[in-house]
């Protein structure tokens, strides 16, 4: 049972991955800036959650809120560093998170990484390093600071989130997504209301789908998957977003993004399939005595 429970939390976690790869093409479609447009979505996905989430269990606990805060970290620094610096050094930089957790795993919940996590962290890294290499810049100090801040904010949601495995997480993102609504509302209130029903559209799905589904997705699976695996399998996000303006815009990437590209995917896959592999299926009860 423990095994099923694993493989269907890893799919769950390559759901949320591809909800997530949706941001880049629909953060642009909406016409407010970007602050704005986080708090618009965080509404919008709170009240998702609301709807659609299991009955909430708030205990206000240190992880529970803790989570939140983190998550709206999160949120919020990723847009601003993509306002400060190039989309390709936040996303970079962001994805700096599984090394925090590698770092800070085994003694916040007892996940030591293995050697295979290092190497697929390293493999992430120079795919990475290819699919952006024509948009990575070495200026914007504060931008590309504030994107290490959302790696650290990543890494930190991550890790409370996998802390409260045995509860609930979905109350944390919840919360999460009010705090992140509330930062960006005095954005959207000078911003005014939304020009066209194409951005009301965009923020929609932003906040259903981008956000609100996928971390409905992602709460279920961190209660079965290490917080290790919640960063990296999840890594086939930002390969993802140029695969949407590709087909929505017919913007075409170059050969080395190609390869970058590949590696991610390749080694975001054998990661997974290693997990898959590593845990043991639960014993079968002995037959009942007759």
């Amino acid at each position: 049972m423990r095994n099923a429970e694993h493989a269907r939390a890893v799919g769950l976690m390559a759901a949320a991955a591809l909800c997530w790869s949706l941001g880049g093409l629909l953060i642009k479609s909406v016409a407010w800036p970007p602050l704005a447009v986080a708090g618009g979505r965080g509404f919008i996905a709170a009240a998702f959650l609301a709807v659609f989430a299991p009955r909430f269990r708030f205990t206000w606990s240190a992880a529970q809120i803790g989570g939140a805060v983190a998550y709206a970290a999160t949120t919020i620094l990723f847009v601003t560093a993509n306002k400060l610096t190039t989309a390709a050094n936040a996303i970079l930089l962001q994805y700096t998170a599984p090394v925090w957790i590698a770092l800070l795993g085994a003694w916040f919940l007892g996940e030591r990484a293995t050697r295979v996590d290092w190497l697929t962290i390293a493999a992430v890294f120079g795919g990475m390093a290819l699919f952006f290499c024509g948009d990575l810049q070495f200026a914007g100090f504060a931008g590309n600071l504030t994107a290490l801040a959302s790696g650290v904010a990543f890494a930190a949601m991550t890790l409370l989130l996998r802390k409260q495995k045995d509860t609930s997480a979905v109350e944390s993102i919840f919360l999460g997504n009010l705090l992140a609504g509330a930062a960006g509302l005095p954005f959207i209130l000078r911003s005014g209301l939304l020009p066209n029903a194409g951005s009301w559209v965009a923020l929609g799905l932003l906040g259903i789908v981008q956000l609100g589904l996928s971390y409905l997705l992602y709460a279920r699976a961190i209660r079965h998957v290490t917080a290790m695996e919640a960063v990296l399998i999840p890594v086939i996000e930002p390969i993802l977003n140029p695969v949407w303006v590709l087909l929505a815009l017919g913007e075409r990437p170059g050969p080395l993004p190609l390869v970058g590209g590949v590696i991610v995917l390749t080694a975001a896959t054998l990661r997974a399939l290693h997990s898959l592999r590593a845990v043991p299926a639960a014993p079968m009860p002995p037959p009942a005595a007759v």
